[in-house]
């Protein structure tokens, strides 16, 4: 039964301290930076308008549930990453806990989820762009601003912006992760600093009546809007993936973990009741930039292009971080033999994933450069709320297979914080369409197929 076997935990962590690997230079705010990075973006300035629309000003509400089950499967990710410092998320825990196939569709799932999320963000930052430079007079050849047919009646060719911002955090990511990681965080600062300015500005605007009613879809519509800005708080599960470059991993990675999960939520909530505060959920319906029309409606149109800049900041952020994880979950993969060898081979003077680094950049690139995408949240939620369900039993079966292992963090309340986890994760993939469940099921089977016909053969453990 090699499907189901497992790696040895002590060997696993060996292989990740041996010199000349990965290199060890990322501290606790950095993991804080880079999981706000990943989280504050698309979520807040675009899926805000979306989620008002669905809950109406109950979209707190919708904010506070998704957080609660991010924060669940939280704890089960800071037990696991303090215990397992070692690159590769879910996909290796699973390989320690749940066997080598769980494993295998596991980081086959995050491949997809990762690799649409930033070729989405890219198409979604290009649009911002455009918007941007157009207040200073300057426009694009209109045939290098859109993939082809994605605007219709438009003769468009590529999108230029998206492939070059996805080429350009590429360069960034493969000469080290020191340097995207200084980058990174004066990006979140600025970004920050957008979303606290919008908060000062908005407050003063806020009419309460326009919260009544408060839940006019019912609880329904707020869950329904929960399953949807799910989207919102991907990224923190993306700081376990530089558990290998961590300096002090059983201390830093449960604090970058829980630390930008609860900074983000705050602020998700805050920006959310002041939307909705200034203007009536229902006219936020077809807008994709639900906190640029809060503030034209309160008069401030001054500070639009602040709001741009933060947008594109954002998710300048969001792309460097998913793109760094999808690449050391590779990197990983191709370590226990399930991907070729090359892609887990590290430069000798930069300290990456060189090849695996550029291999994504240009794939992914060009996917938001020539394919039409909308930003596909229901795909990408549904692959997360999976792998947060998974993790959630491993943390359970490692309990049960290894409490000899020294745990620098202990998810409290096991199984009870597990099985909480799972429940919430489940309950909101329940509320996505069936179209997205269909898309999903098409995925694994491919990647059944690549498991069976590759990645068992290849394996180490083979």
């Amino acid at each position: 039964m090699s499907i189901f076997r497992t790696k040895n935990l002590d060997d696993m962590i060996a292989v990740a301290r041996k010199p000349g690997g990965l290199a060890k230079v990322l501290g606790p705010m950095d993991l804080i930076l880079m999981g706000i990075g990943a989280i504050v973006g698309t979520g807040i300035f675009v899926l805000t308008g979306t989620g008002a629309v669905t809950a109406g000003p109950a979209l707190t509400l919708s904010f506070i549930v998704a957080a609660i089950a991010c924060g669940f499967a939280a704890l089960c990710y800071a037990e696991f990453a303090s215990t397992v410092p070692v690159a590769g998320s879910i996909y290796t825990y699973s390989y320690a806990t749940l066997g080598e196939l769980a494993a295998w569709m596991i980081g086959w799932d995050l491949l997809l989820e990762y690799g649409l999320a930033t070729s989405a963000v890219s198409v979604g930052w290009s649009g911002y762009f455009q918007s941007l430079i157009s207040g200073f007079g300057w426009q694009l050849p209109v045939e290098l601003t859109a993939a082809p047919g994605a605007l219709p009646g438009v003769h468009t060719i590529i999108n230029l912006p998206a492939l070059c911002i996805m080429l350009l955090l590429t360069a960034m990511l493969s000469i080290g992760v020191r340097e995207s990681a200084r980058m990174n965080n004066i990006m979140v600062v600025i970004k920050i600093g957008v979303v606290l300015l919008f908060i000062v500005v908005g407050a003063r605007h806020v009419t309460p009546a326009n919260w009544h009613p408060f839940m006019p879809f019912g609880v329904n519509g707020m869950l329904s809007a929960s399953a949807l800005v799910f989207f919102a708080f991907i990224g923190f599960d993306a700081v376990t993936s530089a558990a290998e470059e961590v300096k002090r991993p059983e201390r830093d990675l449960p604090i970058g973990i829980i630390g930008s999960l609860a900074a983000c939520t705050v602020l998700y909530v805050i920006v959310s009741a002041i939307m909705t505060g200034i203007v009536p959920f229902k006219e936020f319906l077809g807008i994709d930039h639900p906190v640029t029309l809060a503030l034209q409606k309160a008069g401030e149109n001054w500070f639009a292009g602040f709001v741009d800049l933060g947008a594109i900041l954002g998710m300048t952020t969001v792309i460097l971080v998913m793109a760094f994880g999808q690449t050391r979950i590779i990197f990983a993969m191709s370590r226990d033999g399930l991907l070729p060898a090359r892609l887990s081979k590290v430069h000798p003077r930069f300290q990456t994933p060189f090849f695996c680094t550029w291999l994504v950049g240009i794939v992914f690139g060009a996917l938001a450069a020539v394919v039409p995408l909308n930003v596909l949240n229901e795909l990408v939620n549904i692959g997360t709320l999976a792998a947060f369900s998974l993790v959630s039993i491993a943390i359970v079966i490692l309990r049960k297979k290894r409490p000899d292992l020294k745990r620098a963090f202990r998810c409290p309340g096991v199984p009870v914080v597990p099985a909480l986890a799972v429940i919430f994760c489940v309950t909101l993939m329940a509320y996505l369409s069936w179209f997205t469940w269909v898309a999903f099921g098409i995925w694994l089977a491919i990647g059944l197929v690549i498991y069976f016909g590759y990645a068992r053969k290849h394996s180490a453990l083979n």
